[in-house]
């Protein structure tokens, strides 16, 4: 399967939740939030969009979900397959709270240069090296914000992350239509990391 169809799979499972009108609680459970995929976690979200693929598409998903890298005892967010064909790593770009606030920590899970931050940008470094026999991939799903154009988010990512890895070509699909008042509109990016560019840049180095 090509990481197209992925992402395209992966937004229509999204939309797919949505519809069904889940509602995500607090960390403390004290608070509903409005019906919709938007306010869940990033592991929740995934649980449910994932559950959509495979009612929709059957053996192409049966067997997907966390697993443990090499040789590690930290764990890969989507494994594709008994190899597994894909590793993916995905992460949530939520720039909005559903209160009108803005959230924080967004930019930093996407583009933080150090590991301890568990970014984006670090988990290509990290699959880059993984030791997994597949392909890899990051995968970021974001909703659109008119006062914040998520895609400056995106294009810089591409950029820091450029730095260690070489990314395969940006895959996308659209989601709309969603119930929450907030989060009602959004996209799925996908990149397969390639090679280590820095790792390959030290062996040039090494030859010359």
């Amino acid at each position: 399967m090509e990481l197209e169809q992925i992402v395209r799979d992966f937004a229509a499972g999204m939309e797919a939740a949505d519809r069904k009108r889940p509602q995500a609680a607090s960390n403390d459970g004290t608070r509903l939030y409005k019906p919709g995929i938007g306010p869940f976690s990033e592991d929740a979200a995934v649980r449910l969009t994932l559950a959509e693929m495979r009612a929709t598409h059957g053996d192409a998903y049966a067997i997907a979900g966390k697993r443990r890298y090499p040789s590690s005892r930290s764990e890969c967010d989507l494994a594709l397959g008994e190899l597994p064909e894909w590793a993916i790593e995905v992460k949530m770009a939520r720039l909005g709270r559903d209160n009108g606030t803005y959230e924080d920590t967004t930019t930093k899970k996407i583009l933080s240069p150090y590991p301890d931050d568990r970014s984006a940008v670090t988990d290509c470094r990290k699959l880059a090296s993984s030791g997994f026999a597949g392909r890899r991939a990051v995968l970021i799903y974001g909703f659109n914000d008119p006062k914040r154009p998520i895609m400056r988010l995106i294009e810089a990512f591409e950029f820091i992350a450029a730095r260690d890895v070489t990314l395969g070509p940006r895959e996308e699909a659209p989601f709309s239509h969603l119930v929450h008042p907030v989060f009602t509109t959004g996209h799925v990016w996908a990149w397969e990391v390639l090679t280590d560019a820095g790792r390959v840049a030290r062996s040039a180095n090494r030859v010359c």
